[in-house]
């Protein structure tokens, strides 16, 4: 059992015999009385998302997992497959596992996944990550000094809003937690 005050974003836990991650936290102290823990999570078998609040001195069951490095290799209409570097095993993903995660992967990218057992959870991905522009809008001389955005397609066929001195064949860097454009790669 672990205390709710430490739960923190990518923290797995269990509740009623769902495995549950957490994807944002937030501390809340208001007046007089004990604080209340607010957390933001994910059925990791479902892929559905949900509220909860606990207060400050509530338990949660805690689950050990098991993190190993695979490289990705394809998908199909239900799976995603990945294999591990060292032994070459492959392992498949159910792509509703994966959620739109699916769209910030790489062929031939390396990628952190949590186990519980034998079964995969989740997929780390790297806080932010490079992408080609391949559709979006020419951009008007003069109009880089503004915070104005315009659409742009990615590689991996993400739509995002990137300032408008992008152009077409240029790489951005994107933020994968909330996709949004970070700024431009060299």
């Amino acid at each position: 059992m672990i205390g709710v005050q430490e739960l923190r974003a990518g923290t797995i836990f269990e509740e009623n015999g769902n495995l549950l991650q957490v994807l944002s936290y937030e501390h809340i102290k208001m007046g007089r009385g004990s604080a209340n823990i607010k957390v933001k999570v994910k059925n990791l078998r479902t892929g559905s998302t949900t509220d909860k609040s606990f207060i400050n001195t509530a338990k949660v069951n805690d689950v050990r997992v098991l993190k190993k490095d695979f490289q990705y290799l394809y998908k199909d209409g239900d799976n995603a497959y990945f294999m591990n570097p060292q032994t070459f095993d492959q392992i498949e993903i159910p792509l509703k596992t994966i959620g739109d995660d699916v769209y910030y992967l790489k062929e031939g990218e390396n990628y952190n996944i949590s186990f519980l057992a034998n079964e995969a959870l989740s997929i780390n991905l790297p806080p932010k990550m490079v992408f080609e522009v391949t559709e979006t809008a020419p951009g008007v001389k003069g109009n880089s000094a503004t915070n104005v955005f315009k659409d742009a397609t990615l590689e991996n066929g993400l739509t995002i809003k990137v300032p408008l001195f992008i152009k077409i064949g240029e790489r951005v860097r994107v933020d994968t937690r909330t996709g949004a454009y970070t700024e431009k790669a060299s």
